[in-house]
């Protein structure tokens, strides 16, 4: 092991990586020796967002549109669409529709 010496005040870095489930990124802030800030931004961030500011739909959202649901009360289709991705999240998706009632699956 090879103790890191750094500068004294302040630096910053950044790294990113493409994992198989997508970009592995990570930011520090390296204050007088010591880590004053660490960012890790794992490839389910990614995935799973939400719509950015430009109403671009993230890659779950847009796996999911126009997949065939057989049967809406137990939709093993979405389970199995998201799972595909090998997310880093527990094993649950919540299916959630205007004017009706939350529907959930759990893959057990």
């Amino acid at each position: 092991f090879n103790k890191p010496t750094f500068p004294k005040g302040e630096v910053m870095g950044y790294g990113f990586h493409e994992a198989p489930r997508g970009l592995l990124s990570h930011w520090t802030v390296i204050r007088d020796g010591k880590i004053a800030n660490y960012q890790c931004v794992v490839p389910s961030t990614w995935n799973a967002g939400p719509r950015d500011d430009s109403d671009k739909i993230g890659p779950y959202e847009a796996s999911l549109m126009g997949n065939p649901i057989a049967d809406a009360e137990q939709p093993l289709e979405v389970l199995r669409t998201i799972h595909s991705f090998d997310p880093c999240l527990a094993c649950a998706v919540h299916v959630v529709e205007d004017n009706k009632e939350v529907v959930q699956v759990k893959a057990l």
